[in-house]
């Protein structure tokens, strides 16, 4: 089966994964990721791991790769794994499902203080919003706040996703 570097979400009905997750891996492969990759839980062994869409290319299409550094080598066969055992992998929440823009506006409207609030929702409008909401949020010392109000999101979005694909998970 060609996976052309998409994964489809696999049924697992009810069958409860006997692997138990550390919730910190699952966050923190979640807070890595990039467009070009995918992160995946292999349900066999417990490993997460972090695919490019190049090496599931390469991967699909056979090509050799005893030419490259270890290192490329190694993401070639987790590739290869991947490609050739997809049925033991579950995709991690992705960049989009995870939505950090929706995140830090939904972080903004829990600010108490109206002033402050809107000066962090101006900020988030437009291109550079990331940037301009990390300056935002030291010049008006809710550093902290954001942080703590981003992991317990985070932290959610990795629960509510162990518990949709009966995943396992230790905090």
């Amino acid at each position: 089966m060609q996976l052309k570097g998409e994964f489809v979400k696999i049924s697992k009905g009810d069958q409860i994964m006997s692997i138990q997750v550390k919730l910190k891996d699952i966050i923190e492969e979640m807070e890595i990721q990039f467009e070009e990759s995918r992160s995946l839980l292999n349900i066999i062994t417990g490993e997460i791991v972090l695919v490019t869409s190049e090496d599931l290319r390469a991967a699909e299409d056979e090509k050799p790769f005893d030419h490259l550094p270890e290192w490329e080598q190694e993401n070639r066969m987790i590739a290869m794994d991947v490609v050739e055992n997809f049925e033991n992998y579950i995709e991690l929440p992705t960049i989009y499902e995870v939505n950090e823009y929706e995140i830090m506006e939904n972080f903004c409207l829990t600010v108490s203080d109206q002033r402050k609030q809107e000066s962090l929702l101006r900020a988030i409008k437009g291109k550079g919003a990331f940037r301009r909401f990390k300056d935002k949020i030291i010049d008006l010392e809710l550093e902290e706040q954001w942080y703590s109000y981003r992991d317990e999101q985070f932290k959610q979005i990795a629960i509510e996703w162990c518990q949709e694909n009966n995943v396992n998970y230790i905090e």
